[in-house]
């Protein structure tokens, strides 16, 4: 399942749920999560 690229908490959330369900550990599922929403606000910051 994709994640969702967002940078609101509820997004994060979702994202670290899905990756522990995908058998991440729970630090890497947090630091995949927080990855991804860096990288929604420095997209949104470009516009």
């Amino acid at each position: 399942m994709p994640l969702i690229k967002s940078k609101s908490q509820k997004a994060v959330s979702k994202n670290i749920e899905a990756e522990i369900k995908a058998g991440k550990p729970q630090k890497q599922a947090v630091a995949i999560a927080l990855s991804v929403k860096r990288a929604a606000e420095k997209k949104d910051k470009k516009k």
